[in-house]
């Protein structure tokens, strides 16, 4: 079996936070951003700004 075909799992600790975002913010993440950081993939800017308040 090719390694590359083996699908992906989200990164646990990652799948938590998002669980403890506030609703208003979980609200306004899109599928695409909640996916890229749940697999550790390049954050799109547009997440990091829906997050930057929430982070400082």
């Amino acid at each position: 079996m090719d390694s590359t075909a083996e699908k992906k799992k989200p990164n646990p600790e990652r799948v938590a936070i998002l669980r403890s975002l506030p609703l208003e913010i979980k609200g306004r993440i899109t599928g695409e951003e909640a996916q890229a950081f749940m697999y550790d993939e390049d954050l799109p800017d547009s997440l990091l700004e829906k997050l930057k308040d929430y982070l400082e």
